[in-house]
């Protein structure tokens, strides 16, 4: 709800302030800057939802975040981001669009120095927020289910056994078989960051975390070392012997060598192009009202907005749900027994 309110009055006061300026300035220098100055809305989206080394919530409203540089003739430093907020240069160090560069006294780029950044930037932050929330939840949950053994669930634990309960019922269960138990933890754990984490995304000034190709990519990477690391010997076979003429194997080899890659690989690009796009599609409406410098268009793109709110409500749940089922059936396939091809 909060956030349908936000995409509405953020529309509306956005809407009406560039018919503001326009009155308030002289006629001339109004009219030469506007032509000189154009709205650029890409560098706009690409500025919200790429990573940064602050947590800007809006505009003028920031929170330093610590850099962690390391370089081999200073060693290991740390100082606040404000300190290079709007170009500064501050102990030889600038930050140019997110990279932290060593400068020179004439302010060019040292090329003989690369520093190391381990600096916790908005989307580590998030991560570290998202893990805290994890724990805390799921910690209340396991006292819950202590607690009130035997008893009907209370508080939070009632609110989300039936979609634990879900999970493992009708997700992981008939996708792994018998042998569940064992990958229930990590998919359930899988399920909720990803979930938590979308919805994060959606909060005002939040972080394009899962929209961010680095996180999906370990995520993905995880899922393809399960899988490959607990298969059976009949999986393997399938892929490097497989029950075709042997003539064949010259095509069937490499291609199924190729669907063992393109599994995680999907996974990966599937939640960073979901979750990605919608941000994009929020962002350029709210650039409409720029673009078209008049707040009679801020009724008709705050409809358009708070109809996408509700759609990326929905796609935060089903990108979760499809990341955590699609994980399932490719551990399920990975460890499937063949019991009537080892009798033959």
């Amino acid at each position: 709800m909060f956030k349908y309110v936000y995409s509405l009055v953020f529309c509306i006061v956005l809407g009406i302030s560039p018919s503001f300026s326009q009155h308030t300035e002289e006629p001339a220098a109004a009219t030469a800057a506007h032509e000189e100055e154009k709205f650029d809305i890409g560098g706009m989206i690409m500025h919200h939802i790429a990573d940064e080394h602050g947590w800007e919530f809006t505009h003028g409203v920031k929170l330093p975040l610590p850099i962690i540089l390391y370089t081999a003739d200073r060693g290991l430093e740390v100082f606040s981001s404000s300190k290079l907020d709007h170009g500064q240069v501050y102990n030889d160090y600038k930050n140019e669009h997110e990279h932290i560069v060593r400068v020179n006294a004439d302010g060019t780029v040292n090329e003989a120095v690369h520093p190391m950044d381990f600096s916790i930037t908005k989307n580590v932050a998030t991560l570290m927020l998202g893990a805290l929330i994890l724990i805390l939840i799921f910690t209340s949950v396991s006292r819950g289910y202590v607690k009130n053994k035997g008893k009907a669930p209370k508080g939070i634990q009632s609110f989300l056994e039936p979609l634990i309960v879900y999970m493992r019922d009708e997700v992981v269960k008939p996708s792994i078989g018998k042998n569940y138990g064992k990958y229930f933890p990590y998919l359930l754990t899988l399920f909720f960051f990803i979930f938590i984490n979308n919805l994060l995304g959606l909060l005002p000034g939040g972080a394009n975390l899962t929209g961010n190709i680095a996180i999906t990519l370990v995520l993905a990477l995880i899922t393809f070392l399960i899988t490959n690391l607990s298969a059976n010997k009949y999986y393997w076979k399938h892929i490097l012997l497989p029950n075709t003429p042997k003539w064949m194997w010259v095509i069937m080899i490499p291609v199924e060598v190729v669907g063992v890659l393109m599994k995680p690989l999907s996974l990966m690009i599937r939640l960073f192009a979901n979750i990605t796009a919608g941000h994009i599609i929020m962002l350029s409406l709210f650039g409409l009202i720029f673009i078209f410098k008049s707040w009679a268009v801020a009724p008709a793109i705050s409809i358009f907005a708070l109809f996408m709110s509700a759609i990326e409500l929905l796609v935060a749940f089903l990108q979760a749900f499809i990341f955590t089922l699609l994980t399932s059936m490719y551990i399920g396939s990975a460890i499937e027994d063949h019991h009537a091809e080892e009798h033959h």
